[in-house]
């Protein structure tokens, strides 16, 4: 394998780049000089097309160029402002900057400039406030901020576009073929038209057309998609090449036994998915299931059904969750159901007392602990099952590939449970879960009731709140949730220890009020919710942690503060916490979105319940980065690549990915030398987080 260490030069060897400048670029996540060349632009601007001073139009961005007639410093209102006037043949404009008498030092009368942006009259005279310029050293110069499709980076704290700019442009001339090193062979560039991955970045960064930005980004979106399937098909094979499995079968009986012992009647949906688990996990080869359910349609239930089988064969089963609240609401869940079948089960997060721990590491080793229910923590080197033959992972693309996999790397295999509440769209389904079968739960609850939702105006609020207790002097529990614990996080915000305080004085002092969020310990957490379900607490003023964790049918209403600062699927997931009674249920969403798409997000909550329509238009609105989550290093799976535009890509990436496989399983070939450089140098990357 290749020098892995080669891939990770700092990025403050790179000219430009100070330890401030480092510290500011970290925060995007930018560590290494390979890490900035895939720092790719938000968007671009045309700033190709000079225009006369004449031709520009009020209102309107434009690029022009022209020589500087005059320049100074003038007072206004105490503070400095830098103008100077520059014209072209045709006429004068007037450019400004408020507070930056610096600038008066990099420019001279006579020079040539390329300023861009807005244009306004002011004061009888053309104007252009805070322009960005560049300074025109000679007639052939190619300018990097001007007279060319401009790129506009994401920005930080300590960071701005002309800097960071000037440093890409550095990047990009310097150290591109040493730190983005070509992995796909000639005849694959060939046969599927796409530039090599040097010329590739380099016109992502500076395009010197649009046709050419648009090759450069299908050799991107390409690489993202190819890569990730290569990683996680070569490990599906490797899986599915391990045939056996514990046969868990199910003559029937236990099946009745299980269903006999709910204290309710499962929905047709959840029937048929007990049929599929039954008969999958019957089979001497390992299960590979998905189980899609919309909130609140009793997912978990299905997943302990598989859990039971498991147990009632003399096996373990591994229930993998990704935070600790889930990882509680499932343990409290999964004990409800499985404790009168005789079931043992025992919760496993950072959180577990030392004791514990050792208590359950002991119990788990010696075949006495049926099934563990935990986070992260259960993939530690010390935590070895005595005989796992089923595993249950929540919400799988919130763990990085190699972290899904080291459960499931036992002989025999253990089957393979995937749960999601978040409804996935094709696209996303032939990406994260590869060749798995599909179990669908759309169907709620019988005698569930629709939540009603409302988008409030905040002169509302009052008449909303007295209308809350009203309802809850009449025997229903309510939510008001917010964006976040205490004012001083952000002061646009309302948080919810100071609301707390305020609504427990004034509109709601005659209720009990609860308050539960983030940093309360956990003991303290689960005592709050334990009083909310039993009645104790009438009103729950929480942050988001609710979204899940705490299942109350009694609770009916729901406030969301700045709710235009949560995603779809969050507004959803937290609307799931009402209407799991038979009662009618409310929910109002507080906001002041500042934009379209912030006002159409609210729009749609209002106008359905089906969270597969809410997570299609999440998928539109938010994209697929941040609607999948993270990959162990923090960094979204794909950083160009937008899986509602790029279906064609993603089909031909797995084609050619299965391929591949097919053709050479172990990439032995050298034509996959730089291939395997590339997927090492990912999984180092990943490693050092």
């Amino acid at each position: 394998m290749a020098k892995v260490e080669e891939h990770f030069t700092p990025i403050r060897y790179l000219k430009g780049i100070g330890p401030r400048r480092a510290e500011a670029l970290e925060k995007l996540g930018v560590r290494t000089l390979t890490d900035l060349l895939y720092l790719f632009p938000r968007r671009y601007e045309d700033r190709s097309r000079f225009v006369k001073i004449e031709e520009v139009s009020l209102s309107d961005s434009a690029t022009l160029r022209g020589e500087i007639l005059t320049l100074g410093i003038r007072k206004l209102k105490q503070m400095p402002l830098f103008e100077m006037v520059v014209g072209d043949e045709t006429a004068m404009i007037h450019a400004v900057w408020f507070n930056q008498p610096y600038l008066k030092n990099q420019f001279k009368v006579g020079m040539k400039v390329i300023l861009s942006g807005r244009v306004e009259f002011y004061e009888k005279r053309l104007q252009m406030n805070s322009p960005e310029y560049e300074i025109v050293e000679s007639d052939d110069e190619s300018p990097i901020h001007m007279g060319r499709i401009t790129p506009i980076y994401p920005l930080t704290e300590g960071l701005f576009q002309r800097s960071l700019r000037s440093i890409m442009k550095e990047a990009t001339e310097k150290v591109t073929e040493k730190e983005a090193q070509e992995f796909l062979p000639p005849d694959v560039l060939s046969s599927l038209e796409l530039p090599s991955l040097n010329e590739a970045i380099r016109e992502m960064h500076f395009p010197t057309s649009f046709e050419k930005l648009e090759e450069a980004r299908k050799r991107v979106v390409f690489d993202e998609f190819f890569l990730f399937l290569v990683e996680l098909l070569g490990r599906l094979k490797v899986q599915r090449e391990r045939q056996d499995a514990v046969s868990l079968k199910d003559d029937g009986m236990l099946s009745e036994e299980f269903k006999r012992a709910l204290p309710f009647t499962l929905t047709q949906d959840q029937e048929e998915g007990l049929r599929e688990i039954a008969e999958d996990c019957g089979k001497p080869f390992p299960m590979s299931r998905l189980l899609q359910g919309e909130v609140g349609s009793g997912k978990t239930v299905v997943a302990a059904f598989a859990v039971f089988l498991a147990s009632r064969k003399g096996q373990q089963s591994a229930f993998l969750v990704p935070t600790e609240i889930l990882a509680e609401q499932h343990a409290r869940t999964l004990d409800r159901i499985l404790k009168p079948l005789g079931v043992n089960l025992e919760l496993l997060t950072s959180s577990t007392p030392s004791e514990k721990r050792i208590e359950i590491l002991k119990a788990l080793g010696e075949g006495k602990l049926q099934v563990l229910v935990g986070t992260h923590a259960l993939l530690q080197e010390e935590v070895r099952f005595r005989s796992l033959a089923l595993v249950v992972i929540d919400e799988q693309h919130k763990f990085g590939v190699r972290q899904r996999s080291q459960l499931l790397g036992g002989t025999p295999r253990p089957h393979l449970l995937v749960m999601t509440a978040t409804p996935i769209p094709r696209t996303l389904a032939l990406t994260l879960y590869g060749d798995m079968d599909v179990s669908l739960i759309k169907e709620l609850p019988k005698g569930r009731i629709p939540v009603k939702t409302y988008w409030i105006v905040r002169e509302k609020q009052r008449e909303v709140l007295l209308h809350i207790r009203e309802r809850v002097l009449q025997g229903d529990q309510a939510y008001l949730v917010f964006p976040t614990i205490d004012e001083s996080e952000k002061a646009d915000l309302f948080a919810a220890r100071e609301e707390y305080e305020r609504l427990s004085e004034k509109e709601f002092r005659d209720l009990k009020v609860g308050l539960v969020h983030g940093r309360v310990a956990r003991e303290e957490r689960e005592e709050i919710m334990q009083r909310f379900r039993e009645g104790k607490i009438q009103v729950l003023v929480a942050t988001s942690v609710i979204e899940v964790g705490v299942d109350n049918p009694n609770a009916t209403m729901m406030v969301i503060e700045n709710a235009e600062r949560f995603g779809l699927s969050q507004l959803h997931q937290l609307r799931g916490r009402v209407g799991r009674g038979r009662k009618e249920s409310e929910c109002y969403l507080f906001g002041d979105p500042k934009t379209e798409e912030g006002k159409r997000r609210l729009r749609i909550l209002t106008k359905t319940n089906d969270g597969f329509v809410i997570a299609e238009e999440d998928l539109r609105l938010r994209g697929p980065g941040e609607l999948l989550g993270t990959r162990q290093s923090g960094e979204p799976y794909f950083r160009v690549a937008d899986l509602n535009r790029d279906v064609s890509i993603l089909l031909l990436a797995r084609e050619r990915a299965t391929k591949v496989l097919k053709e050479d399983p172990e990439l032995s070939s050298s034509a996959w030398v730089g291939l395997r450089t590339e997927l090492a140098r990912r999984e180092a990357r990943d490693r050092l987080g």
